[in-house]
């Protein structure tokens, strides 16, 4: 699994209603959502945001409520892979959940610049930053399985209609 991109920086504890406010729930469409993204801290930021660029953030990222609709609106922009110092659990889980990579790296995000370009290949487990590489633990099979399908709802039903193949031969 290998990304390549621009990099879009944001700071510390930024939270989910900063992500995708609250007032933008009632929307279930990704594309809508995207376009909402960071509108409180950065109007139209995801016009800004091209197919395959990462998202570097400082710590907490994340925080606050819980739901799905942040890390949605997040990869619906075209975000491949958000890197950060450290994340909310709840935020990373439901990243994990709906397909969207996500991974802890402090020394990357404090290189890293606005417009900037990185690299990733999370199955070897590196980040390339402006030329300079960090190491990051590799996501497990399971943990790269889900994303590769595009969630874990994906994998399941991805699962699911293997076994039943299996079955009927």
């Amino acid at each position: 699994m290998k990304f390549k991109g621009d990099i879009h920086v944001f700071g510390d504890h930024i939270d989910t209603d900063v992500i995708i406010p609250a007032k933008y729930l009632n929307q279930s469409d990704p594309k809508q959502l995207a376009l909402r993204c960071f509108e409180p801290v950065a109007e139209n930021f995801s016009a800004c945001v091209s197919p395959g660029d990462f998202l570097f953030v400082g710590e907490n990222f994340g925080c606050g409520s819980s739901r799905e609709h942040a890390p949605i609106a997040i990869k619906a922009m075209g975000i491949s892979c958000v890197v950060a110092k450290s994340f909310a659990r709840i935020f990373y889980r439901s990243a994990i959940n709906i397909g969207l990579p996500v991974v802890t790296c402090p020394l990357a995000v404090a290189a890293a610049h606005e417009g900037g370009q990185a690299e990733a290949n999370l199955e070897e487990g590196w980040l390339l930053v402006e030329a300079k590489r960090y190491a990051v633990p590799p996501y497990p099979k399971e943990v790269l399985e889900i994303i590769q399908a595009g969630g874990l709802v994906n994998h399941m039903q991805q699962r699911l209609r293997e076994q039943n193949e299996g079955s009927i031969s």
